[in-house]
């Protein structure tokens, strides 16, 4: 059972994604290609973000997929080229279109089980945006869109409590804003479930779990159920089916086998979900229970993986706004417990973009000749002026 709770870490970043291997075939609904392409974004940023790592951490891919397609519609040129490679897409209309069937064949909301997701696009109230951008986002995303003036406690206010309000209460941030902001885009999903099989809780017990760090006392749920399981080069894997049609899928190294090492350059990330030699038989289960809330900022990954242009002053979104305008943050939360009954997770990613001044002339100020100076108090009262002719006098 060595390291199995960072394993399941690892799992977790794509269960909310488990149902899209049910599309139908219908002209109306996502295409495969496009579920493949979302799944390598999946696999490509999980592998970044996890490696290496000896602490708890959760990530949700979809959620920042949804962001990014966001930002991507309304750039131009290299910006946009390195975000749809990313997104392992090639076309914008094509990119909304099918991002749009993917909101309506992961979105469910019943008694049993809940997948929601909600965008929302929260516009400086003094700067001009471009219509196309925004009835874009609008019809393609399902945005809900606010002009607002990010100077305003009340704009915060009402941005964490969106957040809360569409994460059914599991995360109330505590957002910093920027007077200047142009913008920020705002994803949220949320995510609830039962196991098909709920665990008994008259099973559950405390048991050693042998972490990076050291052994730790966790409450393990059992049971045993037959099913299907892989056995990949140095690890397994099996899953659990939840009611509503999703699965958590589950990768334990074996003994003596760290998740890095089986994120190494042999392993990738896809390998670890689609690969191995598939066996049937009886399944005996020990589930830590976990509850945990993570925090981080993507930025680094995303220059890391060739998103650098849309940082920079160079970048181009034009087709958001005609004023100079780059990203300055991109945060992501997220929240993720498990128990004998089922799964909740939730995760909100925001994407904030600053004006940026790109001057079109240069200039030198090299004081090596006399100059004039002066000295302004706070209300621009000049209170000394002179010049000077000799610095060395």
């Amino acid at each position: 059972m060595r390291k199995f709770v960072a394993v399941i870490l690892i799992i977790t970043i794509l269960f909310l994604i488990c149902r899209c291997g049910n599309v139908s075939s219908d002209a109306n609904e996502v295409e495969k290609h496009f579920i493949k392409a979302v799944n390598n974004f999946s696999y490509d940023t999980a592998k970044v973000l996890l490696k290496d790592r000896t602490d708890n951490f959760n990530y949700s891919p979809v959620s920042l997929y949804y962001a990014l397609a966001v930002v991507g519609s309304g750039a131009s040129g290299k910006t946009q080229q390195q975000i749809f490679h990313l997104l392992n897409v090639s076309s914008e209309k094509k990119l909304s279109a099918q991002c749009e069937e993917l909101y309506k064949v992961l979105y469910s909301d019943n008694k049993i089980s809940k997948l929601k997701i909600a965008n929302s696009l929260w516009l400086n109230e003094n700067k001009k945006f471009n219509d196309t951008f925004v009835s874009n986002a609008e019809n393609y995303f399902h945005m809900s869109t606010f002009s607002v003036d990010f100077s305003y406690e009340d704009t915060k206010k009402a941005m964490a409590e969106w957040i809360s309000e569409n994460t059914n209460g599991t995360l109330t941030p505590n957002l910093e804003l920027n007077p200047k902001q142009t913008l920020s885009i705002i994803n949220t999903i949320y995510f609830c479930d039962e196991w098909v099989n709920e665990f008994n809780k008259k099973s559950t017990q405390k048991e050693a779990f042998h972490g990076e760090k050291g052994d730790a006392k966790a409450d393990f749920m059992h049971k045993s159920d037959t099913m299907n399981f892989v056995i990949g080069e140095n690890y397994m894997r099996s899953s659990l089916d939840l009611k509503g049609g999703a699965q958590m899928v589950f990768i334990l190294p074996d003994e003596g086998v760290t998740v890095s090492d089986l994120l190494s350059c042999q392993h990738s990330m896809k390998a670890l979900f689609e690969d191995g030699n598939v066996h049937f038989g009886r399944v005996k289960w020990a589930i830590p229970k976990f509850d945990f809330y993570t925090q981080c900022s993507l930025k680094e990954v995303l220059n890391t993986m060739g998103v650098t242009d849309v940082f920079e002053e160079k970048a181009d979104l034009s087709g958001i706004t005609k004023e100079k305008t780059s990203i300055s943050q991109v945060l992501q939360q997220t929240k993720i417990s498990i128990d004998e009954n089922g799964v909740e997770a939730s995760a909100f990613t925001q994407i904030d973009m600053y004006g940026v001044v790109c001057p079109d002339e240069s200039a030198e100020m090299i004081l090596n000749r006399p100059f004039i100076y002066g000295i302004t108090s706070s209300d621009g009262t000049l209170i000394f002026m002179g010049v000077c002719n000799n610095p060395s006098v």
